[in-house]
């Protein structure tokens, strides 16, 4: 219900035939430009800040031009970027059009590798100039180098340190930058070194150029470049050469797909999408290994290094919960069985009640939990109705059978995502009363005082959207109870991966636990785990301890529940409301692939996350106790 600002998406495809080979086969050469589109189109969900693509033609002439980039902002930008791409064939005739060598020669984007991206800014850092790829210019085609990736590095001082020690001075203090900056170095003296080689073998002229292109070793690049980069991410970049590649971090945060036949090699962020787009089955479609990377040559030959040694796979558990799209049939799966392996506390929050329950969901992401949710109360039901014919004393009659196998799980489209905030009424109490009105509901969808009302979501992270709208549109159903339940754990700490979540205040799991902190008069937690953190400060990363877990470490996870229906609920709510979370076992069971989940536990998967908490939590403290 909280639209989170999350994980990126990337896209890179590499043509393995000449574009008359697209041309006759496919009726266009645009065959690449028109799979990009599609693999970027069917990950909008992962960016709608941003979009832009980077494309390398492998033998242009020199003096001509060689590697293109488009960039957009806003939610439309995918549109924007091919469609000035395609304004550069608009004055063609239908001859041009469709002679692919006509277009090799002469038009730009008319390439054979292409990268692709969808931003979601999760560093507040706007504009076009943060908008991916970012390029790096040379005359030297080997080294211009375009980078786009789905990334947050945790340790971006520390790299910045570095390169700047050895003379160079990025543009921007911003993690893409210092990344494109640090690569770029390394791709540098890797050019340097076949330069020399080819020198020694007494090459002259365009004749080093070759050797350069056709040895150049992009692994050697990413070794010496990203061992020691602390985050999540999937790098994608292309060089001016041809050469393509991806990388995975060690920890596989950040996941990626790829796949290969004769024609094409392509990646994304998702699997589906790469299933859709090319109608191939899941079964010849490859994923990107913790620590690994993909590379492409310039004469298109495919290969995957161990780049960095995996280091425990920690895959974020919300790209199944909520991020990726759910037509992959192993998300699908695991979200059914998020909403089923809720049943058992449903059950307790209504007191077993579910004939005078009505069951639904918030719209859209939580629909596929919500079935998985029916099709555990179902199995309840039917064993419910299985027992009380079988402690039937006589033959039933026909009527006796038919009550207890009329009864059914109610379900009904009860809430309905109806309108967005328009941004620019600033006025505090419009905009509040606006907020109030984004979900509608089905009136007459229950029972008014009698039935109780189980309504599932995701996540709750901020609770803004329940207390500002759902609890109160709801209640004017008169339910006799209201059940909020999340298909994912309680939310208490700050991803920093690449989910928008970065600051204690904005979970209202936190603050729950601190206001139960205060009323238990036992502050002295707080100021005990405050001195902690602040006495680590200046330690290494990897010395740090999360000292965050001591707030929560008092409460059981149905005691901060509770408390959060107290901040949650508006005034004059008349029905009772209680919050149902999902447990972390029940978390690892549904989604047993995708151990990642250092925002509900606090069990940050690299050192340089509990290296960011701890500046939060002591940025929070000071702020709130003016320390």
């Amino acid at each position: 219900m909280e639209q989170l600002k999350h994980e990126c998406g990337v896209a890179m495809i590499r043509l393995l035939k000449p574009l008359e080979y697209y041309e006759e086969k496919y009726g266009t050469w645009m065959y690449g430009l028109n799979k990009l589109y599609l693999l970027m189109e069917k990950q909008h969900n992962r960016g709608q800040e941003g979009a832009g693509l980077a494309c390398v033609k492998l033998e242009a002439n020199p003096g001509e031009e060689y590697m293109f980039r488009e960039r957009a902002l806003g939610s439309g930008a995918i549109t924007e970027i091919f469609g000035t791409v395609q304004s550069h064939f608009k004055e063609l005739s239908k001859e041009q059009l469709h002679d692919a060598e006509y277009a090799k020669r002469v038009l730009p984007f008319a390439g054979e590798v292409y990268i692709g991206h969808l931003r979601y800014s999760t560093t507040g850092k706007s504009g076009l100039s943060y908008v991916h790829p970012f390029l790096r210019r040379n005359n030297w085609r080997a080294k211009n180098l375009a980078l786009c990736g789905n990334f947050n590095m945790t340790n971006v001082d520390e790299i910045f340190a570095r390169i700047t020690a050895i003379g160079q001075h990025p543009r921007k203090y911003a993690d893409t930058y210092i990344i494109l900056e640090q690569l770029g170095h390394r791709l540098d003296r890797e050019v340097e070194r076949l330069f020399n080689l080819a020198e020694a073998e007494g090459l002259t002229g365009m004749d080093i150029t070759h050797y350069i292109e056709e040895y150049i070793d992009l692994a050697n690049v990413l070794r010496t470049s990203c061992k020691e980069w602390d985050g999540g991410y999937v790098m994608c970049g292309l060089t001016g050469s041809g050469e393509s590649f991806a990388v995975r971090d060690p920890w596989g945060i950040r996941t990626a797909f790829w796949y290969q036949d004769n024609e094409i090699a392509v990646l994304a962020s998702e699997r589906p999408v790469i299933q859709t787009a090319f109608n191939v089955p899941a079964e010849s479609i490859k994923e990107l290994q913790p620590g690994q990377a993909v590379f492409i040559n310039k004469a298109g030959k495919l290969r995957t290094v161990q780049i960095n040694k995996p280091r425990g796979m920690k895959p974020c558990s919300f790209e199944r919960i909520y991020f990726s799209r759910g037509s992959d049939a192993d998300i699908y799966r695991e979200r059914k069985l998020l909403g089923e392996k809720l049943v058992p506390n449903i059950l307790k929050a209504i007191d077993h009640d579910v004939d005078h329950t009505v069951f639904s969901f918030i719209p859209n992401t939580a629909e596929v939990a919500f079935y998985g949710m029916l099709q555990g109360l179902d199995e309840y039901l039917n064993e419910e109705k299985v027992q009380q014919i079988a402690t039937l004393s006589h033959n039933p009659s026909h009527e006796e059978l038919e009550r207890i196998l009329s009864r059914r799980i109610r379900s009904e489209k009860v809430a309905i995502k109806d309108i967005k905030l328009r941004t620019f009424i600033a006025e505090g109490n419009s905009r509040n009363d606006l907020a109030a009105h984004v979900y509608d509901i089905t009136y007459g969808s229950l029972v008014p005082e009698v039935d109780n009302l189980v309504i599932i979501d995701d996540s709750i992270v901020r609770g803004t959207t329940l207390k500002q709208s759902i609890i109160g549109i709801l209640d004017r159903l008169h339910p006799k109870k209201i059940v909020i339940v999340s298909s994912s754990p309680q939310v208490r700490y700050p991803d920093y991966y690449g989910i928008d979540m970065a600051r204690m205040s904005e979970f209202i799991a936190f603050k729950a636990a601190v206001e139960l902190l205060r009323e238990r008069e036992m502050r002295d937690v707080i100021a005990a785990a405050y001195r902690k953190s602040k006495e680590q400060v200046g330690l290494p990363k990897e010395q740090m301890v999360n000292y965050v877990k001591e707030i929560y470490a008092p409460f059981t996870d149905e005691e901060i529940s509770a408390k959060m229906v107290e901040l949650l609920t508006p005034k004059g709510t008349k029905a009772k409301v209680q919050i149902v979370y999902q447990p972390l076992k029940g978390l690892h069971e549904a989604c047993p692939n995708h151990p990642g989940d250092w925002y509900f536990s606090g069990d940050y998967p690299t050192p340089g996350g509990v290296k960011l908490l701890n500046k939060a939590f002591i940025d929070y403290i000071e702020q709130v106790y003016q320390f």
